[in-house]
């Protein structure tokens, strides 16, 4: 129990007049005061009166003032010298009805005066607000009264009542002019001498430059891309450019910004960490980390992951994923371990984790060594958390549990949550109000838990309540969000400047499909086709199978000489396929083309493409186009004659029998979005070169299908020359060698997965063939180092290896078991 000193301090008395209108009351005027104090006195000597008059008021307005009077009838009999027992209750009612009486009789001689200068009553005490939401009368008296404050507004509203540059959007701050005529381009300001820029900003500047999308001519930009570096623009910071405001108003494109696109990781400072940047971006967009909803720009700004200083330029590591396990719960349910900050913004979410810890499944761990003077400001718990800090090693926890937290920091975002992505440990985003990456084109409802700081004792129930099968989903989908669009700077800045491409070019936007499943919004380019029917990754998803015909391709470099040449066996065998619908030949040879009644008779279409410097013209089934000569990546280019989604690309020596080629094409059917073929190669790292190395020898794996002799789909082709730089297609040109091994790396690097082997055939090249200077390539004792350094210069710049190796290989059923060979669809397979 309460003494009577405890209980008079807890109680606050508010002597300003009660407004109760809301209730339909009105105001109260000293004479309805005295009324009131009147009944309320009687309401607490008698539970009579007490239920009969809250009938006629509210609840909480009769309560206050029965506590009130209570506490007045206590202090009265105190100073009285008066004892209340039991006997004694009519005593108790006289005493408070004289107290009442003489409250009615102060408020009647001051009600006059009050009411002779309502000016000054109203300034001394000011009228109550009514408020039609609960939640606002915790509000700061101060902040009640300023027009843009609203608690039910949405960050869009407050957008919208904000100055002009939090209106921006593409159609009112986006030149879309520039645009048209050269297409998506992005120009970066060159860099000058003695500009202080950070190695982050600096890969930000290199992966743009070394991308598709570059242009060195500003006349030819649609988005331009600041020398300056703007990447820290905390004050404190060693990597803050001062003087920024000035250096960026010199800039003669800069024209207020317009199409502009302005990255940052770091805004504000102690203690308050505002978005402020520090100067005006007037009509540019923001790439932005730890942005808040609130001042994000819808279909304008862009959220940007925060990333480390160390993160990778190019490639990056892979996700820690290597295998499902079922159930997919781990040693952990929930962890987190970092620093917690004693005072200032971003310390209330940390400091309260230690309510859900619990040492068990849910561990949250946290460290106050934060900062030169926090010895100054430690709590109670400090040392507990320390110590229990230090027990855990942060990776193992990582690795194995199923549940990552990622609470706030100073700022919104967390370099915790691209850690929780690669690990495989699905993030519980407890940050509110923060605009999560990329959230434009990404669902994070399928790779991420949302959660509420304000609900923080609720998330170790709702983690637990989540099925397994979601759980996987969740984890699954981690990796492949980390690997497309997070594993690198390069990932990063790509998916960038293509979410700006797509706002651009909105007739040929990607789909919210093509951004959130395999193989993501980077290798699928809609500029090849609107359908996504279309694309071979997409097939199972929409129930759709390949064409059933196939177009071959032939490279072409040996003169013919006789009509027993490989060449022409080999169009006379994939001619018979019953699923051939063309056959291309690729003539790259430095003698005339043949005439018409050299070539075989077939009973498909034989186009033949010339690479000759002089265009002639080739009427026998077919067309022919002119190609610089030995141009070895023109096999790969998206000739519009291809029709089919298989392509069979053939060298000329290639040595296949029609069964062989139906086998083949079969299996691809299967696998339309892999390479299928015969003649397989291997990659291994030389430990004392420390490089990769290339090998042809028969092992019980291999990683590359050489594309002498495979089925790919038509689109690789469009992404071999779209895709990839000018500088890795001018090496193969120039060598005149490589192209196969660079397809390889394509493909994987896009399906994460190795290419397929059919049959147990190792011998597919045709050993007596004419020794002439294009033939011998492969004879000549450099071709084989060559493909050693190509295979090193692939691996920079995709800045990591992407081939897979594997040890599955495809027969056809029954192949060389005992049965009868009648039963054998591909019976031939085995005698060759």
């Amino acid at each position: 129990m309460l003494d009577r000193t405890q209980r008079r301090q807890d109680v606050h008395f508010d002597h300003r007049p009660v407004v109760a209108a809301e209730h339909g009351y009105g105001s109260t005027t000293s004479a309805e005061c005295g009324f009131k104090y009147l009944l309320c006195s009687l309401a607490v000597s008698d539970p009579v009166w007490l239920n009969h008059f809250c009938t006629l008021r509210p609840l909480q307005w009769c309560a206050e003032d029965a506590v009130q009077l209570e506490l007045r009838s206590l202090d009265s009999s105190a100073n009285g010298s008066i004892r209340f027992k039991g006997h004694m209750q009519a005593k108790k009612r006289y005493l408070i009805l004289f107290s009442a009486g003489v409250c009615l009789l102060i408020f009647y001689l001051q009600g006059p005066a009050s009411r002779g200068s309502p000016d000054r009553r109203d300034d001394t005490h000011p009228r109550w607000p009514h408020y039609s939401d609960p939640t606002r009368a915790f509000v700061p008296w101060h902040q009640t009264d300023t027009k843009d404050y609203n608690v039910r507004a949405s960050p869009r509203h407050k957008r919208d009542d904000s100055p002009e540059v939090h209106k921006c959007r593409m159609e009112s701050c986006f030149d879309f002019k520039l645009c048209k005529r050269n297409g998506f381009k992005v120009y970066v300001y060159p860099t000058h001498k003695g500009e202080k820029i950070s190695e982050s900003y600096q890969n930000i500047l290199s992966s743009i430059e070394g991308s598709r999308l570059y242009t060195s001519d500003p006349g030819q930009a649609c988005l331009f891309v600041l020398n300056l570096d703007t990447l820290d623009r905390d004050q404190l910071s060693p990597q803050y450019v001062h003087n920024l405001r000035a250096k960026i108003q010199n800039l003669n494109l800069w024209n207020n910004g317009r199409n502009h696109l302005i990255f940052n990781l770091y805004s504000g400072t102690w203690p308050d960490y505002t978005e402020d940047l520090g100067f005006d971006i007037g009509q540019a967009m923001l790439a932005k980390a730890s942005i808040s909803t609130e001042n994000f720009r819808p279909n304008f700004d862009i959220s940007i992951p925060l990333f480390s200083k160390d993160h990778p330029r190019t490639g990056g590591e892979r996700g820690y994923l290597k295998y499902n396990t079922i159930p997919p719960f781990r040693k952990y349910m929930l962890v987190f371990k970092g620093k917690r900050y004693l005072t200032g913004i971003g310390s209330d979410t940390r400091n309260a984790l230690h309510h859900v810890h619990n040492a068990e499944d849910v561990v949250l761990l946290t460290t106050c060594k934060h900062g030169k003077d926090w010895q100054k400001h430690k709590d109670a718990r400090c040392d507990r958390d320390n110590a229990e800090y230090d027990k855990y090693d942060y990776k193992e926890m990582l690795h194995n549990s199923t549940f990552c937290l990622v609470p706030r920091g100073r700022r919104l975002g967390s370099f915790r949550f691209l850690e929780a992505l690669q690990a495989a440990c699905v993030p519980v985003m407890l940050s509110n109000g923060w605009e999560l990456p990329f959230s434009e084109i990404i669902d994070w409802r399928t790779a991420a838990v949302t959660g509420d700081e304000r609900l923080l004792l609720q998330i170790p129930s709702t983690v637990r309540s989540i099925h397994q099968d979601r759980i996987l989903s969740l984890r699954q989908q981690t990796q492949f969000l980390w690997e497309a669009y997070f594993s690198s700077v390069e990932k990063i800045v790509l998916t960038t400047l293509e979410i700006i491409q797509d706002r651009v070019l909105q007739h040929n936007g990607r789909s919210t499909l093509m951004w959130n499943r395999q193989p993501g919004g980077l290798f699928t380019h809609p500029h090849y086709s609107s359908y996504l029917g279309d694309f071979p990754f997409f097939y199972a998803t929409l129930g759709v199978k390949p064409q059933q015909k196939f177009t071959a391709v032939i490279h072409a470099v040996t003169p013919l000489v006789s009509q027993s040449q490989p060449i022409f066996k080999l169009l006379v065998a994939v001619a018979k396929s019953q699923y051939c619908s063309q056959i291309i030949v690729l003539w790259n040879c430095d003698k005339p083309l043949p005439a018409k009644h050299r070539w075989p008779s077939t009973s498909v279409p034989i186009i033949v493409i010339e690479g000759e410097s002089k265009s002639v013209q080739f009427s026998f089934r077919g067309f022919v186009c002119r190609l610089p000569e030995q141009v070895m990546s023109s096999r790969f280019l998206p000739y519009d004659v291809i029709k089919t989604d298989a392509v069979l690309s053939l060298d000329e020596d290639t040595v296949l029998s029609t069964t062989e080629v139906d086998f083949a094409f079969t299996v691809w059917q299967s696998f339309p979005d892999r390479i299928v073929g015969y003649p397989a190669r291997s990659h291994f790292w030389d430990i004392n070169k420390e490089r990769w190395g290339y090998t042809s020898k028969w092992t019980n794996d291999y990683s590359m299908v050489l594309t002498g002799a495979a089925f790919y789909h038509r689109y690789y082709n469009y992404l071999f020359t779209h895709y990839l730089p000018a500088s890795l297609k001018t090496m193969i040109d120039q060598l005149s060698n490589c192209e196969d091994i660079l397809m390889n790396f394509l493909v994987s690097s896009v399906t994460k997965m190795p290419p397929i082997k059919v049959t147990q055939k190792k011998q597919y090249k045709e050993t007596m063939m004419v020794q002439t200077s294009r033939a011998s390539r492969w004879a000549d004792p450099d071709h084989f180092a060559q493909r050693q350094t190509c295979m090193n210069t692939f691996a920079s710049w995709f800045g990591t290896m992407p081939l897979v190796h594997s040890q599955m290989r495809l027969d056809p059923l029954l192949f060389k078991d005992q049965v009868s060979i009648l039963r054998k669809k591909y019976r031939d397979i085995e005698r060759l």
